[in-house]
C-alpha cells in the first residue's frame, strides 16, 4: 500500500522543500470530504500506479485508509518528471464521474488495405458508483476496413455505467493512409 504524508503547510515554499526532497505533491478529495493535502515520495507512487491492476488503488495518508483514483496529473514539460497529482475518493455507493481507458485489441482489415488506425479517444468519462467502475473498455478493430469507426454507442458498457459521451463521438477508426 501506498503510504503519503500531511502536509501542514500548503504554500509554495513547503512545496518546493517537498519536492527537493523527492516527494510529490497530492490533492485528495471527494463528494462531501474535506480536501487532504498530501505527498508521497515520487518512485513509491509510480512503482504503486505502474504494478496496480483497477483503476482504484489504496493510498494511506496519516491515520487513514482510502481508496482513490488519479484524475489528473501534471508533468515537467522539459524532463517529464511527475509535479503534481489529483486523487478523488472512490467512494461506495455515490455516484461520480470517473475517466475510463480505452484498450484495442485485434488486427484491423484496413491497414492490410492502406489503412491507417487512428485512436480518438484514449479515455472515455463515465459516471458510475466506484463499485461499478470498470478498468477499462475494450474495442475489438479486427473487423474495422477502411473508413469504418467505433463510435461510443458501440460500446458495450456495464449495468450501472453510463458514458458521458455524445453517441455519435468516434472512439477508433481506419482512415485511408496519405
Amino acid at each position: 500500500m501506498l503510504e503519503g504524508i500531511i502536509r501542514e503547510s500548503i504554500g509554495r515554499k513547503a512545496a518546493k522543500a517537498l519536492k527537493r526532497d523527492g516527494y510529490l505533491i497530492a490533492n485528495i478529495y471527494g463528494k462531501g470530504l474535506e480536501n487532504i493535502h498530501a505527498a508521497f515520495k515520487v518512485n513509491d507512487f509510480i512503482k504503486e500506479v505502474r504494478k496496480k491492476t483497477t483503476l482504484i488503488f489504496d493510498v494511506k495518508v496519516g491515520a487513514k485508509t482510502l481508496s482513490v483514483v488519479v484524475v489528473d496529473y501534471q508533468k515537467d514539460p522539459v524532463t517529464s518528471d511527475l509535479k503534481h497529482v489529483d486523487l478523488k475518493v472512490a467512494q461506495k455507493g455515490v455516484i461520480s464521474k470517473y475517466m475510463v481507458p480505452v484498450k484495442v485489441v485485434g488486427t484491423a482489415i484496413g491497414l492490410k488495405n492502406k489503412g491507417v488506425l487512428i485512436q480518438s479517444k484514449r479515455r472515455l468519462k463515465v459516471k458510475c458508483a466506484a463499485e461499478n467502475l470498470p478498468n477499462f473498455f475494450e474495442l475489438d478493430v479486427s473487423e474495422l476496413d477502411v473508413g469504418d469507426a467505433l463510435l461510443v454507442k458501440d460500446i458495450v458498457v456495464p449495468k450501472g455505467v453510463s458514458i458521458i459521451e455524445a453517441d455519435r463521438v468516434a472512439v477508433v477508426g481506419v482512415e485511408k493512409a496519405r
